[in-house]
């Protein structure tokens, strides 16, 4: 199967970079949101970071001027009817993507693919939800996507062949590096990256080191660039917990059990960038450590 249009379901930092590289291979993208003002923003940023990779000389004008013709706003799921692949990439929620897959399902071709970007989720369970598992796979993208190489490929117990093989040539196409993941919970880059992360977070909570040096603990002595604590913050505490209560009730071990301290910082909406506090406040002119 030849895929020449994708629809990417969310605008926001996922997948807005999904359709910037997705325009920029040659292919033809409707991008959809809950809101039109959404879709703009998401717009606007793909406009920003292709404006940036040209000040980099990552492209050319011409190619910029090409890929921005390429994306379109889809602001209702109908029109995302002529997709032949069509990729979820919405918050790491379970009951919001299956919400989502139930309202796009009944309007794609019955050969059309059903992709999920998600970092964790079992992708046989979300398949089973839609009415075509042997037509549903999980793409899983790096953030952000435009920069990062790798891709996550995760096929479900239904997914078939043909399916898989579609996939793994879009993702070649857009010039990614593909890791074949099997279906358990996280797959490879956050069954290894996610509980690192809280552990750092155990650290700062039992008081064996300030935010400040665990971080530059990290990035000199492991030579990782950036903290582990700067690194949740990009990646959102929200996704950062979801991600462990999948690992902690998908395999039922306690060393998965997510730190309370992340739990606190989340219930209290900080964040991480995306709200301008998290283990660092972004609200001045350079970050500080909040503990």
């Amino acid at each position: 199967m030849d895929i020449r249009k994708i629809g990417v379901i969310g605008a926001g930092q996922m997948g807005n970079g999904i359709a910037h590289v997705a325009a920029l291979a040659g292919i033809d993208v409707s991008l959809h949101d809950i809101s039109e003002d959404r879709i703009k923003s998401g717009l606007a940023t793909i406009n920003g970071n292709m404006s940036r990779q040209l000040s980099k000389n990552l492209i050319t004008e011409e190619d910029r001027q090409k890929a921005l013709l390429r994306i379109e706003g889809a602001p209702k799921v109908d029109d995302l009817a002529d997709c032949d692949l069509v990729i979820e990439a919405a918050t790491e929620n379970e009951q919001v993507k299956v919400k989502i897959f139930q309202s796009v399902c009944p309007v794609l071709r019955p050969d059309a693919i059903l992709a999920t970007n998600t970092s964790s989720i079992s992708i046989t369970r979300l398949a089973s939800t839609t009415d075509r598992p042997e037509r549903f796979i999980g793409i899983h993208f790096m953030n952000p996507v435009p920069v990062m190489q790798l891709v996550e490929l995760i096929r479900g117990i239904a997914t078939e062949d043909e399916t898989f093989e579609a996939s793994r040539a879009l993702c070649t196409k857009l010039g990614k590096t593909i890791a074949v993941a099997e279906d358990f919970p996280a797959f490879i880059v956050n069954r290894i990256l996610l509980p690192m992360i809280n552990e750092a977070i155990y650290t700062l909570y039992e008081g064996v080191g300030s935010v400040e040096a665990i971080d530059t603990a990290m990035r000199l002595g492991a030579n990782h660039p950036m903290g582990p604590l700067q690194l949740a913050d990009f990646i959102g505490l929200d996704t950062c917990l979801s991600v462990m209560q999948v690992l902690y009730e998908g395999l039922a071990d306690s060393k998965y059990r997510p730190c309370p301290l992340l739990v606190k910082y989340v219930e209290a909406g900080w964040l991480g960038r995306k709200s301008q506090r998290g283990f660092y406040d972004y609200r001045g002119e350079r970050p500080v450590p909040t503990r």
